[in-house]
């Protein structure tokens, strides 16, 4: 399937899941019950990913202080974002997705089965020669010659090797 076919589903079929949803929760506890329930998930999830971010940078900072490269932290900042921007959007179904999107055992899966072997490709390992940037940078072209100082009115000396200079 390709990105574009997967987007478009994903732009058709989550705003029809939301709409089931808030059928269903509504017609259970009505109107401003649901309502609030929404504003209600938006604050508590934009408090917790402030203190979750707080917590994050902290620990990227002591890694970059050992010397190692925060690769986890930096990939758990941006699940902070993508949670974010899915707890700030009106719904159940979005909400469901950014409250797992906060636990860091669901981070870690993620990052574990999904992310971590492409990321092991692209991330320069410290002070390692091998590694995924090295093998795609081309090699320097080297020509070979010999260098010959140009005669006193700066023209290059005739050629060696028996063929006439072009006119």
């Amino acid at each position: 399937m390709s990105l574009g076919t997967f987007l478009l589903l994903l732009f058709i079929l989550v705003p029809l899941a939301e709409v089931g949803v808030f059928i269903q929760v509504g017609g259970l506890i009505g109107l401003w019950p649901t309502l609030a329930l929404t504003v209600l998930t938006a604050i508590i999830g934009s408090i917790c990913i402030r203190w979750q971010g707080l917590r994050l940078v902290g620990q990227a900072r002591a890694q970059l202080q050992a010397g190692e490269a925060p690769v986890f932290e930096v990939v758990s900042g941006v699940c902070l974002v993508v949670a974010g921007a899915l707890l700030l959007t009106p719904g159940f179904v979005t909400d469901t997705a950014g409250f797992l999107l906060l636990l860091p055992p669901v981070r870690r899966l993620l990052f574990d089965r999904v992310l971590a072997a492409r990321l092991r490709g692209m991330a320069r390992a410290p002070g390692g020669a091998e590694d995924a940037g090295a093998r795609r940078r081309p090699r320097p072209v080297v020509i070979e010659g010999e260098l010959e100082p140009l005669d006193e009115a700066g023209e290059m000396p005739p050629p060696r090797g028996g063929w006439d200079r072009p006119r």
